[in-house]
């Protein structure tokens, strides 16, 4: 027997109209023109999608490709310009953090603010407030004006009321990113709750561990049109290619082969080189470009945990040097360095580079940092005379996302085996 729909999006399109100029909106609205003064942008082009009840659905996209704008549009936030939405159960929507929030309110304030905005009445917002006090845990905090609170004191809170006033429908736009591990493994654990209990959740994350590990299936948006929507393996896979412009309807053709791929990249990494990316040396010898590659072959700065993944380092040589060392480093968001190596710990000996050369560095090895986001330096160093020199260094050139379906405690899994056995049978 099919399940009935909790949402249903239909034909659903919004335009937003884009002036050059203030005066040409004052203009239009006075009726002082005929002309049109404004390009018309759609944020979402005839998008449709039906979410069953008790389903986990995921939407990812890159920026830009409408994931918010259709959260808003399903929540009333927005309306559209074209199409409908049908809603079939209590939403609870966690849109931004905190959104709804009066800043000069204490944290209890806002709890009963929000829970009066769903429409609970003080009592049943009393019932509830010991579980969500419990779930938010951040102690005395909730006496004071939330203005004073950390981001993650925030979302903690914001959180907690939107799961415990027993929505049929919860919708969460990418607040979970700023919540620590454990903290998320409390959310997460809640919408296991959820999903046992028939609750529909639908949620936008860049987070695509989160979202192979708990969606029974992925809408994938593109410039504000679905794109496609299935398991979340291979939505995941689709994203990545999409990212790399070999996703549906680019210019990339599916045949192209690995080495023509490389070849069509140029060099130049096949995703944004970071803008604050530290760069100097004195350029003797330069890198000239760099990639990341997944197991697949295709390049792309998101790898799956416990793959084998590469990163190639292309190099100019613009004077003979003797015994290059050619390095990598990988650090998290807070800049601490999580790994690393280079020619010389792995006691590779590199020929010299004479002047013109061009050689090609490949780093292969196997993902197993925990699901997350890093950031990846190279570095091309040596010795002349007994001097350590730095030919060219390139600091968090790039960003590389590990997509992991489980992760453990720290930096990094050590694929340990686990066995729990009674005494009695060993």
């Amino acid at each position: 027997m099919e399940k009935k729909a909790a949402i249903r999006v239909d034909h659903v399109s919004k335009m937003y109209k884009l002036y050059d100029r203030p005066s040409d909106r004052l203009r239009e609205s006075l009726g002082l023109t005929r002309k049109k003064c404004y390009r018309e942008h759609y944020a979402l082009t005839d998008v449709n999608f039906e979410v069953a009840r008790g389903e986990t659905i995921g939407i990812i996209g890159t920026n830009g490709a409408g994931k918010s704008t259709i959260l808003k549009i399903i929540t009333g936030v927005l309306n559209p310009t074209a199409g409908e939405v049908t809603v079939d159960g209590r939403i609870s929507a966690l849109l931004e953090l905190g959104a709804g929030f009066n800043m000069e309110y204490t944290g209890i304030e806002n709890v009963y603010l929000q829970g009066t905005m769903i429409g609970f009445s003080e009592q049943e917002i009393d019932e509830r407030l010991d579980a969500i006090l419990a779930f938010a845990d951040i102690g005395e905090f909730v006496n004071q004006p939330v203005k004073t609170y950390s981001s993650g004191m925030f979302v903690r809170l914001a959180f907690a009321v939107a799961i415990n006033i027993d929505p049929e429908i919860l919708i969460v736009d990418e607040a979970l990113s700023v919540g620590d591990v454990f903290f998320q493994a409390k959310c997460y654990r809640k919408f296991e709750e959820f999903k046992k209990e028939g609750k529909t959740i639908l949620f936008v994350s860049h987070d695509l561990g989160s979202i192979s590990r708990y969606c029974d299936r992925v809408i994938l948006l593109d410039h504000g049109r679905v794109i496609a929507t299935g398991a979340p393996k291979e939505m995941v896979d689709l994203y990545k290619q999409l990212l790399v412009g070999q996703g549906p309807g680019s210019e990339e053709k599916e045949s192209v082969s690995k080495g023509e791929v490389v070849k069509k990249a140029g060099w130049i990494t096949p995703f944004e080189m970071n803008p604050a990316a530290l760069e100097y040396g004195d350029k003797r010898a330069e890198m000239l470009g760099f990639m990341v590659l997944d197991a697949k072959g295709l390049p792309t700065n998101t790898i799956e945990k416990g793959s084998e993944f590469t990163m190639k380092v292309r190099v100019r040589f613009h004077e003979r040097i003797e015994d290059p060392i050619f390095a990598f480093t990988i650090k998290d968001m807070r800049g601490t360095e999580i790994t690393g190596t280079n020619t010389m710990f792995e006691r590779i000996t590199t020929e010299a580079g004479e002047e013109g050369d061009t050689f090609v560095v490949t780093y292969t090895q196997r993902a197993d940092l925990q699901g997350g986001e890093y950031l990846i330096s190279f570095g091309l160093t040596g010795y002349r005379g007994g001097d350590f020199v730095v030919y060219h260094r390139l600091y968090d050139a790039c960003s590389l996302v590990v997509v992991s379906a489980k992760n453990t405690v720290g930096f990094y899994d050590m694929n340990s085996v686990i066995k729990v056995e009674r005494e009695s049978e060993i």
